[in-house]
């Protein structure tokens, strides 16, 4: 067990309730690790709510091992000196472990990357380590994607082996559904899709130790999602939950991958009452969930999150047991916003605890086909997962945004 005084240094590349938790409260812990090509994704407003913390930027185009040696020189005249790392972020995964790596911190290996990263690495892992899981191939061409299906059914889910957030992810349901994907583009792979009911698990993990897992429920499945249908997760502290064994699975993943600390999140199936494993990321867990579960439990999840990251093994004293969900709110186009519901009328609203809107009337926004895409949130608490959906959907029946696609406004970097 280390020390209460070690540092972490955090790579951030986006703004994020976890990244403005830590700022807030573990200030005198953490060093900032940035991305000089995702300075544009960071809002002045951000950069300035964290101006008070050490940042180091990993310059754009640079050869990462001449980065590292810039950083050695540049941590031995600051105050703070980071003998931890933490990356909540997916797409920086790779880059992030190699940084670490090669100024002494600890880090994934290039395998342990590949396997919370690379989806057909992954899906291979958990075969090796017993757990089921989609028949997957990779391909090159329509004609592979049309003989996977020939043999497994239509319909089948094509994504990019290093995608997140289902971007450029597709269901497709026939061979003419392929005319809208350029298989050029990346490094395909097309599985099998799976029936049975879509979860969510997050987990904290110290030591090789699963400290606890904490389930979800998913009222419309990511794939749905970026077609339209509504974008929610909701921790399921109180009432049914997933009738399978969702800590054996976890368990299994985190000791058959060497995972040695950390927040883990995964996506699985439930049929005939047994985990089918879908995608597993050792990072913090996208949109608002890991929120939900802080709310769902009554603890500090953040908190707890950075402790294990600091090596320090959290109390994990839980407050209460309730439904608590994430319900992202719509954003129906690109363009300028000319009106939308306020956040002290979401708050008004049943069970509603908590709204956050990233926008504001007069500013300009980016639609994208991603599961991540929105125009804010709010927190719903129910008492079971059916209860905080159908308030999610009253939500949904009364928020309102109006964007003109052709108005000019200059653009908002979101917050």
């Amino acid at each position: 067990m280390t020390g209460a005084s070690e540092t972490v240094l955090l790579a951030d590349d986006r703004a994020s309730s976890f990244t403005r938790h830590a700022a807030r409260n573990r200030g005198d812990g953490l060093v900032l690790l940035r991305f000089e090509d995702a300075r544009a994704d960071m809002s002045a407003q951000y950069l300035d709510e964290t101006a008070h913390l050490p940042a180091f930027w990993i310059r754009r185009g640079a050869p990462l091992a001449a980065e590292a040696r810039r950083y050695l020189d540049w941590i031995r005249r600051q105050q703070a000196r980071p003998t931890r790392f933490c990356n909540p972020s997916e797409p920086r995964q790779d880059i992030a472990q190699r940084f670490a790596g090669l100024v002494g911190l600890p880090h994934l290996t290039p395998w342990q990357v590949r396997w919370v990263r690379n989806k057909a690495d992954m899906k291979d892992k958990f075969r090796e380590l017993g757990l089921r899981t989609a028949i997957y191939a990779h391909i090159r061409t329509a004609g592979d994607v049309t003989r996977f299906a020939a043999a497994h059914g239509w319909p089948v889910v094509l994504k990019p082996v290093d995608s997140f957030a289902c971007v450029d992810t597709h269901l497709l349901r026939e061979p003419a559904d392929l005319g809208r994907v350029d298989l050029t583009a990346r490094r395909w792979m097309v599985e099998q899709y799976l029936g049975g009911t879509e979860w969510e698990a997050c987990a904290l993990i110290l030591d090789g130790e699963v400290l606890d897992v904490w389930p979800s429920a998913m009222p419309c499945r990511p794939l749905d999602i970026v077609e339209g249908a509504m974008n929610a997760n909701i921790s399921v502290a109180s009432g049914p939950g997933p009738a399978c064994d969702v800590t054996g699975a976890v368990r299994r993943i985190v000791h058959g991958m060497g995972l040695d600390h950390g927040y883990l999140h995964m996506e699985f199936f439930e049929i005939d009452g047994r985990v089918y494993a879908g995608e597993v990321g050792l990072r913090m867990a996208g949109c608002e969930i890991a929120a939900n579960h802080g709310h769902a439990y009554g603890f500090d999840v953040f908190g707890a999150t950075l402790d294990v990251y600091a090596g320090r093994r959290p109390a994990l004293e839980y407050g209460e047991r309730r439904c608590v969900g994430d319900l992202l709110l719509p954003l129906p186009g690109t363009g300028t916003v000319t009106a939308l519901t306020s956040q002290e009328e979401l708050l008004r609203m049943p069970g509603v605890i908590a709204a956050a809107l990233r926008t504001a009337p007069g500013e300009r926004v980016t639609a994208r086909r991603a599961s991540h895409s929105s125009c804010g949130h709010v927190h719903v608490e129910g008492a079971t997962a059916a209860e905080v959906e159908e308030r999610m959907r009253h939500v949904l029946d009364v928020f309102s945004i109006e964007v003109a696609a052709g108005a000019e406004a200059a653009p908002a970097p979101s917050p």
